[in-house]
């Protein structure tokens, strides 16, 4: 049952108060994070998924239905993005090992070429460009997760900041750099 202090705060959180996002990311985060946990057993999951369903959640909070809990609305997000998750992985094995015969006509070979490693390095350089359109305090955890790939732990210690808000700064950054990326994209189209 759902707090007249939290009822306040999904309200300003509705009209955009980012002390409201922070403060339901700071309420709910352990619960989402431990449900999550529980079904996939694996703290890195764990923590993208949470990460992801506070991004979804927060982006289409005016959805959020009041007669509902606010944690029930938040844990159906999770799960289905732990079920999207298994999709998607589920989707990338396709090699039939019932078939002793088939199972080595069906594995490819993975090898990078030197045109895979020009596109790689291209495409990378095209994504640092979009980093370099963020803040630099989003580009600092951006490059601190996922270039250096350090845990979300080690960066609230370099930082110096309470763990809670790198978290979310770092769900801000990505949820940034998908704007700016779609932006760039529906640009290059409409010209």
């Amino acid at each position: 049952m759902k707090t007249s202090t939290t009822s306040h705060t999904i309200e300003a959180a509705k009209k955009g108060d980012q002390t409201a996002f922070t403060s339901l990311l700071n309420q709910y985060w352990s619960e989402v994070y431990h449900f999550i946990l529980k079904q996939t057993g694996n703290e890195t999951d764990a923590e993208d998924i949470t990460i992801e369903t506070f991004s979804k959640a927060f982006s289409s909070i005016e959805s959020y239905d009041n007669k509902f809990a606010f944690n029930t609305w938040l844990l159906t997000i999770a799960k289905n993005t732990h079920i999207d998750l298994i999709r998607k992985r589920r989707n990338l094995h396709f090699v039939d090992i019932t078939d002793e015969e088939q199972q080595y006509n069906n594995i490819i070979d993975d090898s990078e070429t030197i045109e895979d490693e020009l596109i790689r390095e291209q495409n990378l350089e095209i994504f640092k460009n979009y980093i370099r359109l963020l803040k630099p305090h989003y580009q600092e955890v951006i490059e601190l997760r996922f270039f250096q790939e350090l845990s979300y732990n080690e960066i609230a210690s370099i930082l110096n900041e309470p763990l809670n808000n790198v978290k979310i700064k770092i769900m801000r950054a990505k949820k940034l750099l998908a704007e700016i990326i779609l932006k760039q994209i529906d640009q290059n189209f409409s010209i």
